[in-house]
């Protein structure tokens, strides 16, 4: 009887040490589910390790498209987002799944396609005349189609244009099959068959020596691309690490994050990939 009791206290203290080990890990981990652009770049790496230098809390990313990825912290698992649709994002918070929603970092849309550029839109500077002169032409497009943020910033500015992207589908505007799995491989189907595409700078610096394709059309202020952080509600799900993650937002908006964010890509590049856009930055910086 004394042996029983014995082992049966041992299984309670130990079930008691992995509970408390699990807390202890969780409350050392941070998940953050991002759009594909910032993930696949490696600027979500770089943030994420400075991070951890710093404060010994280790972030856990995954990639996905803005309403992939909105649509996947609705189910749990995940203590922050970063997205880049706007009306994506207000909606996720007027369903009560975020806390706040704060700027990050931003950068611009611009129009790749063929270098013999049959549409006409090299030098452009709006974005509405551009996309008007390839769907007036008819000329090949290939667009994401799958509501991430890049998919819906293009889908406004074909409305400029005075094109409806969200029925009807001319045949000269194709989906890509492989649109779900970001800028980048979608990028290499335009490439390979001589397409026109609307992408983020980071993907054209990324992809653009090994692409067919050029930089024809870029320079609208409507084609900024703004990113942004949004903690998930922890009374929406058990587990979540507010502290955790209300603490990596208050850094990604400081001077150290927004630092790191102006001068990434330019050893490699030439130019930045992003720029820093924090409330914080902005009020020190303009």
């Amino acid at each position: 009887m004394v042996t029983f009791c014995c082992l049966l206290c041992l299984v309670v203290l130990t079930c008691i040490g992995l509970s408390a080990s699990s807390a202890m890990a969780q409350e050392n981990s941070v998940r953050m589910i991002s759009t594909i652009g910032p993930f696949s770049s490696g600027i979500l790496d770089a943030l994420a390790h400075a991070f951890e230098k710093e404060t010994g809390i280790k972030v856990t990313l995954e990639g996905a498209g803005t309403g992939a990825a909105l649509e996947k912290a609705r189910k749990g698992g995940f203590d922050i987002v970063l997205v880049h649709a706007r009306k994506l994002e207000d909606l996720f918070m007027a369903e009560g799944y975020g806390l706040d929603r704060r700027d990050v970092m931003f950068n611009d849309y611009v129009i790749l396609g063929p270098k013999n550029d049959p549409a006409g839109i090299r030098g452009l500077t709006d974005a509405a005349v551009a996309l008007k002169k390839i769907g007036d032409g008819a000329f090949p497009f290939v667009t994401r189609g799958d509501r991430s943020g890049t998919h819906m910033s293009e889908m406004e500015l074909w409305g400029f244009a005075g094109f409806d992207m969200s029925k009807n589908l001319p045949e000269w505007y194709t989906v890509c099959p492989v649109g779900d799995k970001g800028n980048g491989p979608t990028a290499k189907f335009a490439s390979e068959h001589a397409m026109y595409i609307l992408v983020e700078r980071a993907t054209w610096l990324a992809i653009q020596k090994e692409s067919a394709l050029d930089l024809l059309m870029s320079g609208d202020p409507r084609m900024k691309n703004f990113m942004a952080v949004i903690r998930i509600n922890p009374e929406k799900f058990e587990g979540i690490n507010a502290a955790g993650a209300l603490r990596l937002t208050d850094w990604l908006v400081d001077d150290a994050a927004q630092k790191l964010v102006s001068t990434f890509g330019v050893d490699k590049y030439g130019e930045p990939m992003f720029f820093p856009n924090s409330d914080k930055w902005n009020a020190k910086n303009t």
